[in-house]
């Protein structure tokens, strides 16, 4: 029945019959991480690594505290997703100057694989917010900081 239906109707019907904020936004963000997930895969990353690894490249190291912050994750999820990051040299965990702190690095090869998957995340990023427009992109955008406060300040 919905294998043959069109896309369109699909999401309408998803939308209607399970209108849930939660529902609708991780099936938005399981087809986007899909998409990129395609487009990165000559680079060897997955749009998940990507995203670590490109917080790391633009601020060079963090305490793994607050990288957990910036990507929402609690300690355990992130320490599982830098272990295969670590295993291949992109990332190296040191100790800070509180013994207690990590501090996390991105290497010079992590430097060379972001390099690399860069051309593919632009070509990924091109073809959504292409279609979207300037103005809906800056607005979606806007709306999903809103709901990211929202569900925040609700725990």
């Amino acid at each position: 029945m919905f294998k043959d239906m069109p896309r369109e109707s699909l999401y309408q019907f998803a939308r209607q019959q399970v209108p849930c904020v939660g529902f609708n936004v991780r099936r938005a963000t399981r087809l986007v991480t899909q998409f990129y997930d395609k487009v990165l895969a000559p680079s060897g990353l997955r749009s998940t690594q990507y995203s670590l690894l490109n917080v790391l490249f633009l601020t060079d190291e963090l305490r793994m505290q607050d990288l957990a912050l910036i990507l929402a994750m609690d300690r355990t999820t992130l320490t599982r997703n830098l272990r295969p990051l670590i295993k291949r040299g992109w990332v190296k965990v040191s100790m800070g100057s509180d013994r207690r702190a990590r501090l996390i690095l991105l290497t010079s090869r992590g430097r060379d694989v972001m390099k690399k998957a860069l051309p593919y995340w632009e070509q990924a990023q091109a073809h959504i917010t292409e279609r979207l427009g300037t103005s809906n992109w800056d607005r979606v955008m806007g709306e999903l900081h809103k709901i990211s406060i929202i569900a925040e300040d609700g725990t």
